[in-house]
């Protein structure tokens, strides 16, 4: 059995995807072994958050193999796809809450829908816990219309969370943020790594959150990964496309 720290959870190779005529991933390969971050940057249009639906199944790729804690997504369907989404939470870039319903319920509905023959105080428990994670245990009975667009963010990731799912896919999680905010959400990420020893993917354009919580980063630039390694060593890459995305984030 493979050494938990050197055991590969994510194993993407030679992943094409296109629509149509526009060419959006055109070879992507990546390995990520348990318990790591790694961000995954590049310019809007790039093709990364198509990647993270290919991830979870969403889209099916025109090549290549993505395996995921030993399954072959593509090959997925029905109940055995259910199970997998409970072990890869996917937080999306607009929360995705449901605006009709309180953020209790909200937070319910996932339990309710993947976990039988729990109790309503052990339903009780787990959102209460939730909410104490991310540090919003005061919005349990309040509308999602009723919070700023990062108490949501922190909710849609709590709510993700409440399966306690072994790997988390991020997708833009500092979109749309204030400055404040955006350290606000790194350092949750950053968190739920140290508390559940969760493998992570953080989708991103924005450099001080793939800085700030990207044990690696993996550069995508015209539809592969040109360049994967430490921030200090993709930056250090002389390649003009890698530092042109620098300093129009860092330096203008």
């Amino acid at each position: 059995m493979a050494d938990e720290k050197t055991e590969t959870v994510i194993s993407i190779k030679g992943l094409k995807k296109s629509f149509g005529s526009l060419h959006v991933l055109r070879g992507v390969d990546l390995e990520v072994k348990r318990g790591e971050n790694v961000a995954v940057l590049g310019r809007s249009g790039t093709g990364k958050s198509v990647l993270i639906k290919i991830m979870v199944g969403l889209l099916k790729p025109d090549a290549g193999r993505v395996i995921i804690l030993g399954e072959d997504v593509e090959t997925l369907q029905g109940k055995e796809l259910d199970e997998f989404r409970q072990k890869v939470g996917f937080s999306f870039q607009s929360s995705a809450l449901y605006d009709s319903m309180s953020i209790r319920e909200n937070l319910e509905f996932p339990l309710v829908r993947n976990v039988r023959n729990l109790s309503r105080d052990d339903i009780n428990k787990a959102v209460e816990k939730a909410l104490a994670d991310v540090g919003l245990s005061q919005t349990i009975n309040q509308m999602p219309s009723e919070l700023s667009g990062g108490q949501r963010k922190r909710i849609g990731i709590a709510r993700t969370l409440i399966l306690k799912p072994e790997i988390m896919l991020y997708d833009e999680p500092t979109a749309g943020l204030d400055p404040i905010t955006s350290i606000e959400i790194n350092n949750l990420i950053n968190d739920v790594r140290e508390r559940l020893g969760a493998t992570s993917i953080i989708i991103t354009h924005d450099l001080t959150c793939a800085k700030t919580t990207g044990d690696r980063v993996a550069m995508l630039l015209d539809g592969k990964f040109e360049r994967v390694g430490t921030f200090d060593e993709v930056f250090a890459d002389p390649d003009e496309r890698i530092q042109q995305f620098y300093n129009y984030k860092f330096v203008n």
